[in-house]
C-alpha cells in the first residue's frame, strides 16, 4: 500500500491525491454530523481539544513538513473512529446494538465481555493506524535507519499512550464529577490505564511488523523515498 501512495518525483498519482480527498470529505461530513448533537456536549469539546490541537500543528508545518497520503489517510481513519467516540462519549458507544441489528447477537455476549470495549479499540487503533505516520516522521526528521526506524515510532506510541493517561487523569482531578469520569473513562477497571498503553503498543507492532514485511518484499522503503524526495525539494 505505501508504494501505491508514493512518487519518487515527489508528485503523488492522480489516484492517490482523489483517495485522499474523499477520504478527507468522509471525515469531515461525519465529524460534522456527529457534531451537531452530542450525547454530552461539555465532554466532547474536552474530547476534540487534541483534535484541534493535531489540526493546528499540521496546518503550521505544512510547509517545512508533510506527511505522504498514506499517512494522511491512516490520521483522518484514526480521527473519524475518535469523532464516533467523542460523540457518544467512549463508554457510550452503542456498537453492541448495532452488531445486535445486523446478526441478531451482541458482541458483548459472543466475546464474553461485561464493559464497553470502544476506548479498547481506538487505543489500540492508535497504534496501528498512527506508527506508520510516526515512522515516516522520524525518517525525514532523524533519518533514522535499520532497527531504529521500526524501534522508535512503537517507542514514541508507548510514551505517547502515557502522557494521554496523565492528561486524562489531570483533567478527571481539575474537572471532576460526571465530566471528569467520563473523560476518564475507566469504567470500574483499576487496570485501564495499562491496558489501554499496551493495546496502543501492541497495535504499533504490528503497524511496525507489517511495513518491514512489505519493506522486504517491495526491497525498498517508498516511506524512506518519500522522506528523500521531500528533503530534496
Amino acid at each position: 500500500m505505501p508504494a501505491a501512495f508514493s512518487s519518487p518525483q515527489n508528485h503523488p498519482p492522480y489516484y492517490a491525491q482523489t483517495a485522499l480527498r474523499i477520504v478527507a470529505i468522509a471525515y469531515l461530513v461525519l465529524w460534522a454530523s456527529l457534531a451537531i448533537a452530542p450525547y454530552d456536549r461539555a465532554d466532547w469539546l474536552l474530547e476534540n481539544a487534541l483534535v484541534a490541537a493535531l489540526f493546528l500543528a499540521l496546518w503550521g508545518m505544512r510547509r517545512k513538513f508533510r506527511f505522504s497520503n498514506v499517512s494522511l489517510i491512516l490520521i483522518i481513519v484514526f480521527l473519524a473512529l475518535h469523532a464516533v467516540g467523542s460523540h457518544y462519549t467512549y463508554s457510550e458507544v452503542p456498537y453492541d446494538q448495532w452488531w445486535q441489528a445486523m446478526t441478531g447477537h451482541t458482541l458483548n455476549s459472543i466475546f464474553g465481555w461485561e464493559r464497553n470495549h470502544y476506548d479498547r479499540l481506538v487505543h489500540f487503533s492508535y497504534g496501528l493506524l498512527l506508527a506508520y505516520p510516526i515512522r515516516e516522521f522520524f525518517l525525514r526528521v532523524v533519518e533514522v535507519r535499520g532497527f531504529w526506524a521500526y524501534f522508535l515510532p512503537l517507542d514514541v506510541t508507548l510514551s505517547t499512550s502515557a502522557l494521554y493517561e496523565l492528561i486524562e487523569w489531570a483533567a478527571a482531578e481539575v474537572f471532576g464529577g460526571e465530566l471528569g469520569m467520563q473523560y476518564l473513562g475507566t469504567q470500574g477497571d483499576i487496570w485501564d490505564s495499562h491496558k489501554d498503553m499496551a493495546l496502543a503498543a501492541l497495535g504499533a507492532l504490528i503497524a511496525m511488523l507489517i511495513t518491514a514485511a512489505l519493506n522486504k518484499k517491495l526491497r525498498r522503503d517508498p516511506a524512506w523515498e518519500w522522506s528523500q524526495a521531500m528533503r530534496l525539494k
